[in-house]
């Protein structure tokens, strides 16, 4: 079962281990980092370095960049069987209406 859940992990606390280690448990654990371009905080970080910094915690199975303009897009690559989102997350708009055109 591929379990995919995503964020912009400038500054990876305990909750993101707690909520990816619970992902975790449900399968291969695919984590999305947010593209540069959805990442305005005055912290940010660059994506890479977020994705270095993910995969270094030994948690996610596979750790990938966001798309710039298009969630689907990782969606249509990773094909997840569970998307796990954190209480203060949603998929970006249009997402699940182009993942049912796709008929992904």
């Amino acid at each position: 079962m591929i379990v995919l859940t995503g964020g912009k992990f400038n500054r990876i606390h305990d909750g993101h281990r707690w909520l990816l280690t619970k992902a975790k448990a449900l399968g291969t654990l695919v984590v999305v980092v947010a593209h540069d371009s959805h990442n305005e905080r005055d912290y940010a970080r660059p994506a890479r370095e977020r994705k270095a910094r993910l995969e270094a915690t030994g948690i996610p199975d596979k750790v990938v960049l966001g798309d710039a303009d298009d969630f689907s897009i990782v969606l249509d690559n990773e094909k997840p069987d569970i998307i796990v989102l954190g209480y203060d997350q949603q998929l970006p708009s249009g997402t699940v209406e182009k993942v049912k055109a796709k008929n992904i």
